[in-house]
């Protein structure tokens, strides 16, 4: 069961591992969203600092340009536009997503509770936050299945979640306890 939607926020956050539902619910929410993958790097910029096969890390991401910008959302600023990561190019998209400002908006990412100053700055600015959690048996196979759909071959996709995904899982779900709530999705389904 989720959590009421806390009234009167700017800014709710959706953190949890990779695959564990973010997106999904927080399309479900029907409410603005703005996902923190838009503020992966390029591939370009992943392979001069020499990060490409870590693609997905914390430190693949611009953590103070996201901070910036949910700043910028969470003052109501009038023309607020944020980037989004298109999957089937696995790159990010400058530009592509204009933010309402008025009303809630969630933003969904992996790493909005991390410890890191980086990432605390993040943090900062969001209201509230929801650490969601799932059963790691549907999760990984979300993953695999998601990699697969966008080119990988499924002996790719395991390998791809078992040295960078699961890695990563481990990191988020071990900063859960700084969460406002923390959501079990194993029998949501949206629409419920």
């Amino acid at each position: 069961m989720l959590p009421p939607l806390p009234a009167g926020i700017r800014l709710l956050g959706l953190t949890g591992a990779p695959g564990v539902g973010k997106s999904t619910l927080a399309t479900a929410l029907e409410l603005p969203v703005v996902p923190m993958d838009g503020f992966h790097y390029a591939d370009v910029e992943l392979v001069r600092r020499g990060l490409l096969e870590r693609k997905g890390a914390p430190e693949t991401f611009d953590a103070e340009g996201y901070a910036a910008l949910l700043r910028r959302v969470r003052s109501g600023e009038p023309e607020v536009v944020a980037p989004v990561f298109e999957r089937g190019l696995e790159q990010p998209l400058a530009g592509a997503l204009r933010v309402p400002p008025v009303g809630t908006v969630v933003t969904e990412g992996n790493y909005l509770l991390l410890d890191q100053p980086r990432w605390l700055a993040v943090r900062a600015e969001i209201e509230v936050v929801w650490h969601l959690q799932v059963d790691a048996s549907i999760r990984v196979e979300r993953l695999v299945a998601r990699h697969v759909r966008f080119g990988k071959s499924p002996a790719e996709a395991r390998a791809w979640v078992r040295r960078v995904d699961e890695a990563n899982a481990r990191l988020v779900d071990a900063a859960a306890s700084r969460a406002d709530s923390v959501v079990d999705l194993s029998g949501w389904t949206p629409g419920s």
